[in-house]
């Protein structure tokens, strides 16, 4: 036992020097080149891809090997982030009521299936217009994902560090997500048919076009200090959460869900589920995060894996003592949200921050998100599984931290922080707020007393999950 415990003293000396600067060093006043490199790759105009006469010549480059590399990681980081949509439909099932379990998978079944159909049919050349249209507020290149040859094919026009296709399907997975996050604040209420409506329309039109206002080189990427949100603590959470805030305001809550002035609880069905949920989803931001470096670089993949994995544990910390105290008992709802504020929290600026400033700001949006619950109870905006809380409010809490805590942090970028989130969140909640009253003026948004009584398995589906069970 004494040389065992020798031994890792030794191995825990030797790694002191390679835990900074991440993590014992302060916040630099500007960014080391290190963490510079993804400001450039999400511009993408800025990194256009080499030239070769074909194929064969782009492959026998001494960069290919360093291309395959980044190709596969980005790969890889896809995959995780698919796994999110499992995570979100185990969260959201936990978090209701077992007579909505069919419904609730159901949505998150096809949610992908529509984000990734209507993402290659015009939301991906939505996003991602082109050079010429840098600087601006909208840009469109075209219907459908396709290449003129196979180099072309091979070196993504915008990225150099994997192909065309990765390049796609990476973005893809992504775009779905906005709507998930609608999904939950609306459940067990929402017509499925106007949902199924909502989804594809929000996919496909408003969450690429406030994308490509920063990460396909639109307005806020031009500015004088460009908005800075590195995997979408705003372009995608909070994108998702001003659209269920809008959702939510209109369809109002569930029947019994307040009484007199108080909410009345309505616990989810099953925990186990919900717990299930979020550790794939913390799984999936490994890939979330990760693969927004948009290669494998080393040192930069895995200080955003760290930044993303602190804040995470941090949230979790942040949420059992906020809830234990204003509840005088702890909340597993509550901290199983906390990981997720954390995540949420951490991702607009997960490759800029050190050791300290994920600790903090982990540990405020774990804070945060059991307020903020408390906070929209009392407006009576009933949210079934805290997706107000922990993307909405926790994405414009971390895209702010950017201009306090990171490599970037200053006055300047602070505002153009405030910039960013006002602008995008203005546009998203309005094109929402239109598209559910839209919705319900031609069919419908809510489902009838009778139906929403019964359970929404039975009333929308004519099954049940639990068939055995009464």
């Amino acid at each position: 036992m004494k040389s065992l415990l020798r031994t890792l003293t030794i191995l825990a000396l030797a790694a002191v020097p390679y835990l900074s600067p991440a993590q014992n060093a302060p916040e630099p006043a500007a960014p080391p080149a290190a963490v510079a490199a993804p400001a450039a790759a999400a511009a993408p105009a800025a990194a256009p891809a080499p030239k070769y006469k074909d194929l064969a010549a782009f492959k026998e480059s001494p960069g290919y090997s360093t291309f395959t590399v980044n190709n596969t990681w980005m790969m890889l980081a896809a995959a995780l982030v698919f796994i999110m949509h499992l995570g979100f439909a185990t969260v959201e099932t936990g978090l209701t009521r077992s007579k909505n379990t069919v419904n609730i998978l159901f949505k998150n079944t096809l949610i992908p299936c529509i984000g990734i159909l209507t993402y290659a049919v015009v939301g991906f050349n939505l996003m991602y217009p082109g050079a010429d249209y840098a600087g601006k507020w909208f840009g469109f290149s075209g219907f459908g994902v396709s290449v003129t040859d196979d180099v072309a094919a091979l070196t993504d026009v915008y990225n150099a560090g994997y192909t065309y296709w990765t390049d796609f399907l990476f973005q893809a997975m992504f775009a779905a997500t906005a709507a998930t996050i609608v999904s939950g604040a609306v459940a067990e209420r929402v017509k499925l048919s106007s949902f199924l409506v909502f989804s594809t329309v929000f996919v496909a039109i408003c969450y690429p076009m406030t994308g490509m206002w920063k990460w396909g080189n639109g307005w806020l990427n031009t500015m004088a200090t460009p908005f800075y949100d590195f995997a979408g603590s705003t372009l995608v959470h909070s994108v998702g959460g001003w659209g269920a805030l809008a959702g939510v305001m209109i369809l109002g809550p569930r029947l019994g869900r307040y009484r007199d002035g108080k909410a009345m609880p309505m616990p989810g069905h099953s925990l186990p589920l919900a717990t299930i949920g979020v550790f794939l989803l913390w799984l999936g931001w490994f890939g979330f995060n990760g693969g927004s470096v948009l290669s494998a670089d080393p040192a930069l993949v895995s200080l955003t894996l760290v930044t993303t994995c602190i804040a995470a544990a941090a949230g979790a910390v942040g949420a059992m003592v906020t809830s234990w105290l204003t509840q005088k008992k702890p909340d597993l709802s509550m901290v199983l949200n906390g990981i997720l504020a954390g995540l949420v929290g951490i991702t607009a600026g997960a490759d800029q921050m050190n050791m300290n400033s994920s600790i903090i700001i982990g540990l405020s949006s774990g804070i945060i998100v059991v307020l903020a619950v408390g906070m929209f109870d009392k407006l009576k905006l009933d949210d079934p599984v805290g997706a107000l809380s922990v993307h909405l409010v926790c994405g414009i809490w971390g895209t702010l931290c950017v201009g306090l805590f990171g490599a970037k942090a200053g006055m300047a970028q602070f505002v153009s922080q405030l910039i960013g989130v006002g602008a995008i969140g203005a546009f998203s909640f309005v094109f929402a707020y239109v598209l559910f009253q839209v919705i319900k003026a031609v069919m419908g948004l809510r489902v009838s007393p009778e139906e929403e009584t019964e359970g929404l398995d039975l009333a929308e589906h004519g099954n049940e999950a639990y068939p055995e069970f009464k």
